[in-house]
């Protein structure tokens, strides 16, 4: 628990300080910054998708954990990331724009990005239960999700209002909820030793809504043969860096 512990503060430190991206970006010219995402967008579907078809999903079945409880909450998963866009009103705008947002909904970003943070910090806290590996595979696909995201948020904290100071530290803020849900997740395994046989099959579904859901739309918004092509090498890509973790296992 001791490893699995260390492991995770020091990813979810690093997923949280993913916050701080947007500030290399007010350099860059919004169509650049934007042909730029839309390919981290693409390599983040691939990585998401790769950790959970060749890392987590594996797990479950080789540990013979594998049961129709786990395709309920697998489906759960899917069903809680789907209920909290709801309710929170959680927008990834991946791709940078012009125009206003308003400052309320800016803080409703805020809000939305808090508790997606916490979750990716449960997550990644219950891949370490299972095993150093995962826990270094779930970060990785975590980390390459949360960039395109991040610099989004920052952008739409800046249209809400919100300085450029004032962005990042209330960015870095809601970052840091990470943390909390990876702590809870490596504690609270001490008193319930079998919360990630709960929390995998929920991340599952989760990692599965984001890429499709959220992420592999955005890929769909632009024809053109070139970028594409472009697209679909970095999906690729992000699976195949999953696919070069197994050697980790």
């Amino acid at each position: 628990m001791n490893e699995a512990l260390f492991y995770t503060i020091i990813s979810v430190v690093a997923v949280s300080l993913i916050s701080l991206i947007g500030v290399f970006t007010l350099s860059i010219k919004t169509k650049l910054l934007t042909k730029i995402v839309i390919y981290l967008v693409s390599f983040a579907a691939g990585a998401l998708l790769g950790d959970v078809f060749l890392h987590l999903v594996p797990e479950l079945i080789e540990d013979n954990s594998f049961t129709t409880q786990t395709s309920f909450l697998i489906l759960g998963g899917i069903l809680l990331f789907f209920v909290i866009e709801k309710i929170v009103h959680w927008q990834h705008c991946h791709i940078p724009h012009n125009g206003g947002h308003s400052h309320p909904f800016a803080i409703t970003n805020l809000v939305g990005d808090g508790v997606h943070n916490f979750l990716d910090g449960l997550i990644i806290g219950a891949s370490y239960l299972v095993s150093i590996p995962v826990g270094i595979a779930t970060t990785i696909a975590v980390i390459f999700h949360e960039i395109p995201q991040e610099i989004g948020d920052f952008g739409v904290l800046l249209h809400g209002g919100f300085s450029k100071s004032k962005a990042l530290l209330f960015n870095f803020l809601s970052a840091l909820t990470a943390v909390i849900g990876g702590l809870i997740a490596v504690l609270a395994s001490g008193i319930v030793p079998s919360l990630a046989d709960y929390l995998i099959p929920i991340a599952i579904g989760g990692f599965i809504y984001i890429a499709s859901s959220d992420l592999i739309p955005e890929l769909h918004k632009n024809f053109q043969t070139k970028k594409s092509i472009i697209q679909i090498l970095c999906l690729v890509a992000g699976i195949a860096v999953m696919a070069l973790l197994l050697l980790l296992e």
